[in-house]
């Protein structure tokens, strides 16, 4: 059996979380012939917690990751930042579930945990890695209504959250634009960019990790896998595909993926004047409380600068790369989006603006399986790479080692998933939903 990568993962705008940070380690690129244990497709949150769930199972093993670009600046590192512990549906309208929610915020902690156990590991810091919780930001009435409901609905899971009133919203934000908000205390706030370094790196003390090694091919001859690299091969016993949408690169379930991108964009560091007439706490995080809303967030020097990140605007694209247009018109709109909830700092600059790759399934499931005989998926995040992703790195490295836990029975019970109408009307038809939903979530 042979898996033939058809593209290679390509990205739009700079990786701006990385960016702040300045030059991270390097890598090297592989070059040459290895043997491995186990090889790991893929260096964001489910390949390196495959990677080092693989080396808390097996410490002996000879495990191998594979990044095709540079770390941290791939899917990973364009991410928001957000590790949510509560129900998150992105497809519902208020975030609550529609399945089992006590089990996957009990599966999403344990997610946390594993991030927290690393970061304890390897030394990180607070910044990159800090359990400040967030809010849920209702703009209107609309808005207010569906806080409102997930707040009965996390009062019927038993779980905590904080009403915050206009004044209270002005006084953390330094915004006028909420008129209430849903404070949660679960949510880990990232600085994605560092905490991938930081996972990459405490799991290269035990592993080899290449970076710029895109896989091209892997393919099965008995009992092996042979990985080829522009550069180099690996013969590996198993193999872990950590790849998230790319998945359908190789011909894997093919047809079944929605392609998403989201698009933020980040200020120039707000200067002390700046900040003076921002007034608000120096770090914040706000989901809008309709999902298709405006994502906003604000950073401190410890995590790279006093800046503001607004995300908002989404378009799928089978391609599994945005048109320059899509950059452009998500760039229009989230100046907008800035200027109308900060117009005392009309003339901050964004500086940065990108666009991050999301996988979704028709029905919300993940690709988290044994695809072939010792080749394990660990795929399909569904717009929650942070916790879900942690979590779909772990379910394939446990049935790698032949573990079972929690983790692996949930994935185990998933159905499979949907195939999606024809191209390109599956297109057509979730671009034109996303554009109603963008329409009607308004001024959230």
């Amino acid at each position: 059996m042979t898996f033939v990568a058809r593209r290679l993962p390509s990205h739009r705008g700079q990786a701006a979380w990385a960016e702040i940070l300045g030059p991270g380690a390097r890598y090297p690129r592989l070059e040459g012939d290895l043997n491995a244990d186990v090889v790991v497709i893929g260096a964001g949150f489910a390949g390196l917690s495959a990677a080092r769930r693989v080396l808390q199972l097996r410490p002996d093993a000879r495990v191998v990751v594979l990044e095709a670009g540079r770390i941290a600046e791939g899917a990973a590192g364009r991410n928001s930042g957000f590790m949510i512990d509560l129900p998150h549906d992105l497809a519902s309208e208020d975030y609550a579930g529609a399945g089992d929610d006590r089990t996957l915020t009990r599966l999403n902690r344990a997610a946390i945990a594993f991030g927290q156990e690393a970061v304890a590991e390897y030394g990180l810091s607070r910044d990159v890695f800090d359990p400040a919780g967030k809010v849920n930001g209702a703009a209107t009435s609309q808005g207010d209504a569906h806080n409102r409901s997930y707040a009965k609905h996390l009062a019927n899971l038993s779980e905590p959250s904080e009403w915050l009133d206009a004044q209270a919203m002005h006084a953390l934000t330094g915004s006028r634009h909420y008129r209430s908000g849903l404070y949660t205390p679960g949510t880990v706030m990232l600085q994605p960019a560092g905490y991938i370094r930081g996972l990459a790196a405490g799991v290269q003390q035990r592993a080899r990790v290449f970076e710029t090694s895109p896989v091209l091919s892997f393919t099965r001859a008995g009992p092996s896998w042979t990985l080829k690299t522009p550069k180099g091969r690996v013969v590996a016993d198993q193999v872990i595909t950590a790849v998230n949408g790319h998945l359908e690169s190789f011909g894997i379930a093919r047809g079944r993926l929605l392609q998403l991108f989201l698009f933020a964009s980040m200020t120039a560091p707000l200067d002390a004047d700046a900040r003076v007439r921002l007034g608000g706490a120096a770090r914040w995080g706000v989901t809008p409380s309709d999902p298709m809303g405006t994502t906003m967030r604000r950073i401190d020097a410890g995590q790279g600068g006093h800046r503001i990140i607004t995300r908002t605007a989404a378009v799928v694209r089978p391609s599994l790369v945005p048109k320059a247009h899509d950059m452009r018109r998500a760039a229009r709109l989230h100046v907008q989006k800035f200027t109308e909830r900060f117009p005392t700092l009309s003339g901050v600059k964004q500086q940065y603006t990108w666009g991050g790759h999301l996988c979704l399934s028709l029905n919300g499931v993940a690709h988290t399986r044994e695809v072939d005989h010792n080749l394990f998926s660990a795929c399909v995040q569904n717009g929650l790479g942070t916790a879900r992703g942690t979590l779909t790195g772990i379910a394939a490295a446990e049935r790698a080692c032949g573990h079972t836990s929690d983790i692996t029975r949930y994935f185990d019970a998933e159905d499979d998933l949907k195939r999606l109408p024809p191209q390109p009307f599956a297109t057509w038809g979730a671009n034109a939903f996303l554009r109603w939903k963008e329409w009607r979530a308004g001024a959230e």
